[in-house]
């Protein structure tokens, strides 16, 4: 089996803009999303390795990491976050 040209995302990529297309024009805490991810399971342990996919995302333009409401860097933000798509307006 060949692997295509395009370089894939990680899955849990995946899952978090999947979680963020349900949610519609609603942004989510990292749990919210982690908790989506693995209801039934372990979602604590997601909620790490959602926030460096969340970087990578935030970086590539795919989502936007809020805090206090508003876009922040994705390379310099502390504390409470919330993640959402890029708007289309």
């Amino acid at each position: 089996m060949s692997e295509p040209d395009s370089p894939q995302r990680p899955p849990l990529e995946d899952s978090i803009l999947d979680v963020l297309m349900r949610a519609g024009a609603r942004t989510l805490s990292a749990p919210e999303i982690a908790h989506a991810i693995a209801p039934e399971g372990d979602w604590h342990g997601l909620l790490v390795p959602i926030r460096r996919a969340a970087v990578a995302l935030a970086q590539d333009g795919r989502l936007v990491i809020y805090r206090k409401g508003k876009p922040a860097d994705p390379s310099d933000f502390r504390g409470v976050y919330r993640l959402g798509l890029p708007r289309q307006d």
